[in-house]
Protein backbone atom coordinates (compact mmCIF):
# COMPACT_ATOMS: atom_id res chain seq x y z
CA UNK A 1 0.00 0.00 0.00
CA UNK A 2 1.06 3.45 -0.64
CA UNK A 3 0.26 6.32 1.98
CA UNK A 4 1.32 9.78 3.26
CA UNK A 5 3.99 10.10 5.31
CA UNK A 6 2.45 11.49 8.52
CA UNK A 7 -0.49 8.78 8.04
CA UNK A 8 2.25 6.26 8.21
CA UNK A 9 4.32 7.68 11.36
CA UNK A 10 1.26 6.72 13.19
CA UNK A 11 1.07 3.45 12.58
CA UNK A 12 1.75 1.34 15.01
CA UNK A 13 4.04 -2.13 13.24
CA UNK A 14 4.48 -4.27 16.47
CA UNK A 15 3.04 -7.45 15.88
CA UNK A 16 0.13 -6.56 16.98
CA UNK A 17 -2.68 -6.45 13.98
CA UNK A 18 -3.72 -2.96 13.67
CA UNK A 19 -7.14 -2.07 14.58
CA UNK A 20 -7.31 0.50 11.72
CA UNK A 21 -5.49 1.43 8.27
CA UNK A 22 -5.45 5.40 7.78
CA UNK A 23 -6.55 6.18 3.75
CA UNK A 24 -4.26 4.52 1.76
CA UNK A 25 -3.58 3.71 -1.84
CA UNK A 26 -3.65 -0.18 -2.14
CA UNK A 27 -1.18 -0.97 -4.92
CA UNK A 28 -2.75 -4.23 -6.39
CA UNK A 29 -2.70 -5.05 -10.67
CA UNK A 30 -0.41 -3.64 -12.81
CA UNK A 31 0.60 -0.74 -9.77
CA UNK A 32 1.82 -4.31 -7.75
CA UNK A 33 4.14 -4.49 -10.87
CA UNK A 34 5.25 -1.15 -10.57
CA UNK A 35 5.86 -1.25 -7.31
CA UNK A 36 7.58 -4.35 -7.27
CA UNK A 37 9.79 -2.78 -10.10
CA UNK A 38 10.57 0.29 -8.11
CA UNK A 39 11.41 -1.71 -4.96
CA UNK A 40 14.05 -4.10 -7.01
CA UNK A 41 16.15 -1.06 -7.74
CA UNK A 42 15.74 0.36 -4.18
CA UNK A 43 19.43 0.67 -3.82
CA UNK A 44 20.18 2.87 -7.14
CA UNK A 45 18.22 6.14 -7.63
CA UNK A 46 19.05 6.53 -11.19
CA UNK A 47 18.11 2.52 -12.24
CA UNK A 48 14.94 3.96 -9.88
CA UNK A 49 14.02 7.23 -11.68
CA UNK A 50 14.82 5.25 -15.28
CA UNK A 51 12.46 2.53 -14.42
CA UNK A 52 9.69 5.25 -13.36
CA UNK A 53 10.67 7.30 -16.70
CA UNK A 54 9.80 3.50 -18.11
CA UNK A 55 6.62 3.41 -16.08
CA UNK A 56 5.48 6.69 -17.49
CA UNK A 57 6.88 5.54 -21.23
CA UNK A 58 4.33 2.52 -21.09
CA UNK A 59 1.43 4.24 -19.15
CA UNK A 60 1.85 6.75 -22.75
CA UNK A 61 1.20 4.31 -24.38
CA UNK A 62 -1.31 2.00 -23.17
CA UNK A 63 -3.63 5.27 -21.31
CA UNK A 64 -2.34 8.34 -23.59
CA UNK A 65 -4.02 9.78 -26.59
CA UNK A 66 -1.19 12.01 -28.89
CA UNK A 67 -1.07 12.50 -31.76
CA UNK A 68 2.49 11.07 -32.09
CA UNK A 69 1.57 7.83 -31.36
CA UNK A 70 -1.08 7.88 -33.99
CA UNK A 71 2.23 7.84 -37.01
CA UNK A 72 5.03 5.05 -37.93
CA UNK A 73 6.91 6.82 -34.86
CA UNK A 74 4.78 4.45 -32.27
CA UNK A 75 6.95 1.77 -33.73
CA UNK A 76 10.29 3.80 -32.12
CA UNK A 77 8.26 4.05 -28.81
CA UNK A 78 7.83 0.39 -28.60
CA UNK A 79 11.11 -0.67 -29.09
CA UNK A 80 12.43 1.78 -26.78
CA UNK A 81 10.14 0.89 -24.05
CA UNK A 82 10.72 -3.08 -24.63
CA UNK A 83 14.50 -2.06 -24.90
CA UNK A 84 14.21 -0.93 -21.28
CA UNK A 85 11.92 -3.46 -20.09
CA UNK A 86 14.47 -6.43 -20.96
CA UNK A 87 17.27 -3.90 -19.42
CA UNK A 88 15.39 -3.47 -16.01
CA UNK A 89 13.40 -7.02 -16.02
CA UNK A 90 10.08 -5.67 -15.55
CA UNK A 91 6.87 -7.35 -16.61
CA UNK A 92 3.49 -6.69 -15.77
CA UNK A 93 0.99 -8.67 -14.14
CA UNK A 94 -2.83 -8.31 -14.40
CA UNK A 95 -4.42 -5.38 -15.43
CA UNK A 96 -2.64 -2.42 -16.84
CA UNK A 97 -5.18 0.14 -16.16
CA UNK A 98 -2.84 1.88 -14.03
CA UNK A 99 0.91 1.70 -14.12
CA UNK A 100 1.84 4.89 -12.36
CA UNK A 101 1.56 5.09 -9.15
CA UNK A 102 -1.01 7.65 -7.31
CA UNK A 103 -0.43 10.69 -6.34
CA UNK A 104 -2.87 13.29 -4.11
CA UNK A 105 -3.57 16.05 -6.50
CA UNK A 106 -2.80 18.71 -3.84
CA UNK A 107 0.72 17.74 -5.15
CA UNK A 108 0.53 16.93 -8.47
CA UNK A 109 -1.32 17.76 -11.06
CA UNK A 110 -1.80 15.27 -13.23
CA UNK A 111 -4.33 16.34 -15.65
CA UNK A 112 -1.90 19.27 -16.73
CA UNK A 113 0.60 16.41 -17.14
CA UNK A 114 -1.88 14.29 -19.22
CA UNK A 115 -2.74 17.33 -21.14
CA UNK A 116 1.06 17.93 -22.13
CA UNK A 117 1.28 14.57 -23.32
CA UNK A 118 -1.80 15.34 -25.45
CA UNK A 119 0.18 18.56 -26.80
CA UNK A 120 3.65 17.52 -27.36
CA UNK A 121 4.11 17.45 -31.23
CA UNK A 122 7.62 15.83 -32.29
CA UNK A 123 8.42 12.35 -30.46
CA UNK A 124 11.46 14.63 -28.77
CA UNK A 125 8.82 16.47 -26.73
CA UNK A 126 6.55 13.32 -26.14
CA UNK A 127 9.80 12.18 -24.54
CA UNK A 128 10.62 15.19 -22.99
CA UNK A 129 7.33 15.96 -21.66
CA UNK A 130 7.35 12.18 -19.94
CA UNK A 131 10.86 12.55 -18.60
CA UNK A 132 9.82 15.61 -16.80
CA UNK A 133 6.54 14.46 -15.56
CA UNK A 134 7.92 11.23 -14.03
CA UNK A 135 11.00 13.24 -12.79
CA UNK A 136 8.70 15.25 -10.61
CA UNK A 137 6.54 12.34 -9.68
CA UNK A 138 9.63 10.67 -8.42
CA UNK A 139 10.65 13.82 -6.26
CA UNK A 140 7.07 13.59 -5.05
CA UNK A 141 6.45 9.97 -4.44
CA UNK A 142 9.62 9.92 -2.45
CA UNK A 143 9.13 13.22 0.01
CA UNK A 144 5.58 12.74 0.79
CA UNK A 145 4.85 8.49 0.91
CA UNK A 146 5.97 5.82 2.14
CA UNK A 147 5.14 2.53 0.79
CA UNK A 148 4.11 -0.32 2.83
CA UNK A 149 3.45 -4.52 2.55
CA UNK A 150 1.61 -5.85 5.50
CA UNK A 151 2.92 -9.20 6.59
CA UNK A 152 1.32 -12.31 5.67
CA UNK A 153 -0.12 -15.09 7.38
CA UNK A 154 0.80 -12.52 10.01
Amino acid sequence: MQMLRPLADKLDLSDQPAASIPPHFPLDRGLASTIQAMYANRRDERRMRETYYLIGLTDCMINQINPVLRTDLLRAVYKKVFAMKADFNIHWHGSLDQVLLPIDSRFYNEGAYRSAIRQAVTLKDLYRTIREGTETMFDILSREYVFLCPSVGG
